[in-house]
């Protein structure tokens, strides 16, 4: 049986996590979900992910700190940002930076699967396809 792929998912608002990581969990990722940037980083201190899926706006650290912070501790995991307020000079900036993918609010949770299928084969870790529909509807926040 395959490693898990370990998956740390930030975002400020509760029900981001809430309704991501039953869809994560059920393609085989083991998920921990934060909602305070300041915590995310010090349990990236503690651990490295495969993949980090980050809000940009948040309260304290924005999704840009959180993933330079990664770089510089783990440059093998992938970042992926998630936000709602999708601006082009901002995509552009994050890409730029390294980031892995860049997904804009509303999304439905197979978007984000998709991407994550995606980083997984960039690291090299197989993981099986899931193709048991989209799932809940789209997130919003």
């Amino acid at each position: 049986m395959a490693k898990p792929l370990e998956v740390l998912l930030l975002d400020d608002e509760p029900i981001v996590g809430r309704r991501l990581r039953p869809a994560l969990d059920k393609i085989g990722c083991c998920v921990e979900v934060f909602e305070d940037p300041e915590k995310a980083v010090a349990r990236i201190d503690e651990k490295e992910f495969d993949i980090v899926v980050t809000d940009i706006r948040m309260e304290g650290l924005d999704g840009l700190q959180v993933m330079a912070h990664v770089q510089k501790t783990w440059p093998r995991t992938k970042v992926i940002m998630i936000t709602g307020y999708a601006k082009i000079d901002l995509a552009r900036e994050a890409m730029g930076k390294g980031v892995f993918d860049f997904i804009a609010k509303p999304f439905r949770p197979d978007d984000l699967r998709k991407i994550i299928y995606k980083a997984a084969e960039a690291l090299g870790i197989p993981m099986e396809s899931s193709s048991s529909g989209s799932g809940p509807g789209p997130v919003e926040h």
